[in-house]
Parts: C-alpha cells; structure tokens; sequence
C-alpha cells in the first residue's frame, strides 16, 4: 500500500517542489497539467533544439509515500518540501490510498490491437489477431518509440499499405522499435533498411523483426549510408529532419519517393523549405494536428539526365 499525495502549485515552483519531496521521501514525483480533461488543457510539444516547454500555469505534483507512514510525519514532511520550495502549504492537498497491483496485466489491459487498416493491424502478443487474414504485425510496448497508436505512426503505416505493391527498397530513418521497417516487409518490400541512434532501438526492432519473422537490415546511424532506395520514411521530429535534409533526400533513389512525419502541422512549411533544395514536399495528410509530408524525386529522364 502507498499514498498518493497531488499539491496543486504553479509551473514556477513545480520543480522545485518536485525536488524537495523527494528530498524528504517520497518514492516517486510527477508533474501534471491541473486542467487536464478541460476546455483549459494545455497540450506540450517539445524536440531537441526547441526551448525548453514551461510547465503548466495550474500544475498538480502527484508525490507517491511509503504507506506506512504516520498522518502526522506525512503532514510535517510536506510543510517542510513546501517551505523549501518558497510556496505557503495548499489547503486542498488530495491524498489517496494506492493498492497493490498485477502492474503487468494493468499495462498489457491498455494496449489494444490497432486497427490501421483493412489490410492492417497492430496486435500485441497477448492477444489474438482481430483478422487472421490481414497482415498482422506483432508488436509489445517497449522502450523504443512505435507501437502504431501515435498519430505520426499511423501517417506513415497509412502511407506505406497505399504505396506499396511489392519489391521496393525502403529505408526507415529513426526506426525506433522498427514498426515502420517490418509493415513495409510485410507488406512486401525488399530489402529493407532501419537506421537509427540509439542501440535500445536498434536492438528492439531486431527483436521485433524475428518476432515478425521478417529480415532487416539494421545499422546505427554513425555508420556510413550511401545507398539509394525506392521508398525513404522518416518519422522523427521538426528540428532532426530538417537537420538531415540532405542526407535524407539523397538517400532517395530517381523516381523514388520521399515521407517524413512527426511534423505539427503548424511546422510544415518549416520542414517544406528545409527540403525545396532538393525534392519538393507536400503535405499528404493529417491527423490530430500531425502532418505527413510527401514528395518524389524526379526519374532520370525527368530531371534531364542522360
């Protein structure tokens, strides 16, 4: 048993409450929008490059405490982490029992299959797939980002089953847990590429290759990357494509296409300008405030080369 103690404060002591309760003993703190679930809620982008999102105006700290301790300890301890963070105590403190939980089948009852499509789905081990005869990728949530719930993977999963007829090489820059690589071999594509950063990635969509039984091709991204492919996919983040613009866009072979997502609508014309250079990007679709850019690379005979 735990106690779950929220203390509504403001986005410039949040932290600093945050610290001082850990300071003087809670086993864990988090900070959330006070408004959340009301017109009032403020959703929070942020990537590398951008400055840092300020918290929330109206925040709640949730503090999670040994169950065990005594009301009065409890109280003592919270004036205290109030004090050191220059707030007065909140006289609307909320405190919860937490019971003890199965967190596994907690976390597993939250994942669903994922309907993409009629010709795809996402479904994790744990369940049985919805339609036996569309292709079904197997997929648990783990620590690399992609499980097909995200608006920006749907985007491209969408893309990929309209695009793919089978035989394309495909690239999938920033493969994260690898969905987009193994939809694409799925679906019929060959060879297939997953580049990525970070070795937890790399090493998850490994695993989840030979869970789909599937082969990819997966490299770091410090490695060289020189080839050319008849689809390249990017689902990264505003500041990191147009970062890589030159590189993605030669990565695409003539009369090959180009799709990025994890693009905020209102950056699009920002990631379309870091891209003119090269291949002219449009947007193909959006969905909850997410763009998917698309664009070609003209054949040989188009851009008039011999």
């Amino acid at each position: 048993m735990w106690l779950s103690v929220a203390l509504p404060t403001d986005a410039r002591h949040a932290d600093a409450l945050s610290d001082a309760l850990m300071e003087r003993g809670a086993l864990s703190v988090s900070v959330e929008d006070a408004q959340a679930g009301t017109p009032d809620e403020t959703p929070q982008f942020g990537e590398p490059g951008c400055p840092t999102t300020p918290l929330w105006r109206h925040s709640r700290v949730i503090a999670l405490f040994d169950g065990a301790i005594p009301l009065d300890t409890l109280t003592a301890q919270l004036a205290a982490a109030c004090r050191a963070s220059g707030i007065d105590m909140p006289d609307d403190i909320e405190i919860e029992d937490v019971a003890e939980e199965n967190w596994v089948q907690l976390t597993q009852a939250q994942f669903d299959p994922i309907r993409i499509n009629e010709r795809l789905w996402i479904v994790p081990s744990w369940h049985e797939p919805p339609d036996p005869a569309a292709v079904n990728l197997l997929l648990d949530p783990g620590m690399a980002f992609g499980t097909g719930s995200h608006p920006t993977t749907r985007l491209c999963l969408e893309w990929l089953c309209g695009a793919l007829r089978g035989g394309e090489s495909v690239l999938d820059y920033g493969c994260g847990s690898g969905i987009l690589a193994i939809a694409a071999a799925r679906l019929g594509a060959a060879p297939v590429l997953g580049v990525d950063i970070d070795e937890n990635a790399l090493a998850a969509a490994r695993d989840n290759a030979a869970a789909n039984r599937v082969e990819l091709a997966l490299r770091h991204s410090r490695e060289p990357l020189e080839e050319t492919f008849d689809c390249v996919v990017a689902n990264i983040l505003t500041n990191p494509l147009c970062v890589l613009a030159p590189l993605l866009a030669a990565r695409v072979a003539p009369g090959g296409r180009l799709v990025l997502s994890g693009v905020l609508e209102s950056q699009s014309e920002q990631v379309i300008a870091a891209y003119a250079p090269f291949i002219a990007l449009r947007a193909g679709a959006v969905l909850d405030g997410w763009v998917r850019l698309e664009g070609e690379r003209p054949a040989a005979a188009e851009a008039g080369q011999p």
